[in-house]
């Protein structure tokens, strides 16, 4: 992960490959206060670049929370998994 430009509001950061830009956008999309997060991969040999936008929350901030997010389904997925008998 490469943070290549950030704001108070904006921030854009790289990654080495798309499964993890592609989960955290699904999630940020989800919050009210971000007007838009996509990523863009210019090219098959250059890395994904994740563009987070919002409205009266710190960019970081969205995204720390989609993170946090993310890890709880992940742990509750966990958790179902074991359960499987």
């Amino acid at each position: 992960m490469n943070v290549l430009r950030k704001e108070k509001n904006e921030i854009e950061i790289e990654f080495d490959n798309l499964t993890f830009p592609e989960i955290l956008r699904v999630y940020l999309n989800k919050d009210p206060a971000v007007t838009f997060a996509a990523w863009k991969k210019e090219h098959s040999t250059k890395n994904p670049v994740i563009l987070v936008k919002t409205k009266g929350k710190d960019a970081k901030l969205a995204i720390e929370s989609a993170v946090k997010a993310i890890t709880k389904d992940l742990d509750k997925v966990e958790e179902d998994f074991k359960k499987i008998k």
